[in-house]
């Protein structure tokens, strides 16, 4: 591994929201974010609705839900910007920040998403929509679930409480 690389934490990264506006992940720096590829067409797509319940409950704290859709399973996110954003909005009051469709592995894998699988103790190729890595306020990734986990699950809730307090400690 390089040493570029090394000192790169998930907050190094620009990429584009929902609107196509550029956005520097470092103004999320000093937060806890949980950033999560998602997908439209999905069996896990209603934890929408978690990620959303979630971010109401510890926004307020300085905690962040990023939203990265991507089509590399199963064709299960084949809108555009402006339809993911649509569906997200209407069906499931989505209020946290979405990004621009990306690829979330492969040769087309978005740079943030080859440094959470490839660059922390956490690494991996991602398996399936709606996989979930948490950052540190430092951008250091500090965990990762499985589709399968629901972001209101106890591990998940417990771990995101405990680094909102480190925070304010």
């Amino acid at each position: 591994m390089n040493p570029v690389q090394a000192a790169q934490t998930a907050y190094s990264y620009k990429v584009l929201d929902i609107e196509g506006k550029q956005v520097d992940l470092a103004r999320y720096a000093g937060k806890v974010c949980l950033v999560v590829n998602t997908a439209s067409k999905c069996g896990f797509t209603r934890q929408y609705a978690s990620l959303e319940k979630l971010y109401q409950q510890f926004r307020d704290q300085g905690f962040e839900v990023l939203a990265f859709p991507a089509n590399d399973f199963g064709n299960q996110e084949p809108g555009s910007d402006e339809e993911i954003k649509g569906f997200c909005s209407t069906r499931f009051g989505v209020s946290f920040p979405l990004f621009s469709k990306i690829s979330v592995k492969g040769d087309q894998i978005h740079p943030l998403y080859a440094h959470l699988t490839q660059n922390s103790e956490f690494k991996g190729a991602i398996k399936w929509n709606f996989t979930k890595f948490l950052v540190d306020q430092e951008g250091r990734v500090v965990g990762r679930f499985s589709s399968m986990k629901d972001p209101l699950s106890k591990e998940v809730v417990e771990m995101i409480e405990a680094l909102l307090q480190q925070g304010h400690a």
